[in-house]
């Protein structure tokens, strides 16, 4: 194995698959090596190993891969670096996974309506060439984008005859003490999703774009979460499904607060989400990076962190049985569980689970095959039951009758 980034992502699925022996080696590489060392120092484990590299060259993955004969890549940074990772595997016959896809470009003249570039796009048309290479890109496989789509073929496969709609739904109850802003996962990927127009997909129109934060809406979340508002965010899975599940519908709806949508709102309005650098005392600096630099680290404020993250996936339909049924099925990771058993914050280590158990599922055989492929593609029931039986964490379903 080849994890990219030992940010908050990296680090946690390093901590979870060291618990595991499916594979043989694990090399945790990172801009900055002694990142990656500090986090191979506290396992103690000689299959785990820590290397510097440059995401953002193709060439060093490649080099780095074909040095430790690696066999899968998992990339664990954020998506600007998608495709430098993604051809520097793929030009060492290794296998490819991330949780991130490549980025979305919008539509030069009508954003709010139109799709431009989607995300995965970079990506998805490369999928012959993967094919007849036998290699795999398993593309979106954190939480979201990642178990929710698993969630969505499982409920395709199993529970209904017919799906009207598929929506992504993630809220929490999230605090974080001694910080007036502290976003729990990399800031910029969050500015990326939520100020790009979101992306909607129909069985009538296809694919198409509104404005951010559009459409709220109050969820209910479980395990004592509550009412959440949740508004529409550019999100993977609304790209990926439709390829693979036949619906009518698929959205995707986060529930960020009134408080962090003012937040980003200012950011886009002062031009602080831009990544084209300007030029500061003679430096180049690009104001989203600057924006993450003065910013908490997401993989530190674990301790200072409480509360349950829930991500899930809603669907309406006609049920197995003839019978109209509404259906989510979700799972909660609370922030005190997993800092007392894994020292590593809620939000990073509900994300990192899911390649590992991905990769677990690749190495016996219960998930095979070649070319770009999503989550949704893979038979469901092999993944939940090795969460919930090998790795102790099983998925709710709140179930009641379609609403008229």
């Amino acid at each position: 194995m080849l994890v990219i980034g030992a940010g908050g992502v990296g680090s946690a699925a390093t901590k979870i698959a060291q618990r595991r022996n499916f594979f043989e080696s694990w090399v945790l590489a990172d801009y900055d090596r002694q990142r990656a060392e500090t986090v191979i120092a506290e396992l103690k484990d000689s299959r785990f190993v820590a290397e510097q590299i440059d995401a953002s060259n193709a060439y060093e993955v490649s080099s780095l891969c074909k040095a430790h004969r690696i066999t899968h890549v998992l990339n664990a940074v954020d998506p600007r670096f998608v495709i430098s990772i993604f051809n520097g595997a793929f030009s060492a016959s290794a296998h490819y996974l991330d949780t991130a896809m490549s980025l979305s470009k919008p539509h030069p003249t009508d954003p709010f309506h139109q799709t431009g570039v989607k995300l995965g796009d970079e990506q998805w048309e490369q999928t012959q060439k993967w094919q007849d290479a036998g290699l795999l890109a398993l593309v979106g496989i954190g939480v979201e984008p990642g178990l929710a789509n698993i969630f969505a073929k499982y409920a395709s496969d199993h529970l209904f005859s017919d799906i009207d709609e598929i929506g992504i739904r993630d809220g929490s109850n999230i605090t974080v003490s001694g910080y007036e802003f502290a976003p729990s996962f990399s800031i910029w990927t969050t500015i990326e999703e939520c100020l790009n127009p979101p992306i909607i997909w129909t069985s009538n129109q296809g694919w198409f774009t509104t404005e951010p934060f559009s459409e709220p809406e109050v969820f209910d979340f479980p395990d004592g979460i509550g009412p959440v508002e949740c508004v529409n965010v550019e999100h993977e899975e609304v790209v990926s499904i439709p390829r693979f599940i036949k619906c009518n519908k698929v959205t995707f709806k986060f529930g960020l607060g009134s408080e962090f949508i003012s937040i980003l709102n200012t950011l886009h309005k002062l031009g602080l989400d831009s990544t084209e650098p300007v030029t500061v005392n003679g430096q180049k600096v690009s104001p989203r990076d600057l924006v993450a630099a003065v910013l908490p680290d997401p993989a530190k404020i674990g301790d200072r962190m409480s509360g349950k993250t829930c991500a899930g996936t809603w669907i309406t339909g006609i049920g197995k049985d003839g019978n109209p049924r509404e259906v989510y099925l979700y799972h909660v990771a609370d922030n005190d569980w997993t800092m007392r058993e894994y020292q590593t914050q809620a939000v990073v280590w509900q994300t990192a689970i899911n390649p590992v158990i991905a990769l677990e599922l690749l190495h016996r055989g219960d998930w095979q095959g070649t070319g770009v492929l999503s989550p949704d593609y893979f038979d469901a029931v092999p993944f939940l039951n090795m969460m919930d039986a090998e790795y102790g964490q099983p998925f709710g379903m709140r179930d009641s009758s379609a609403k008229s």
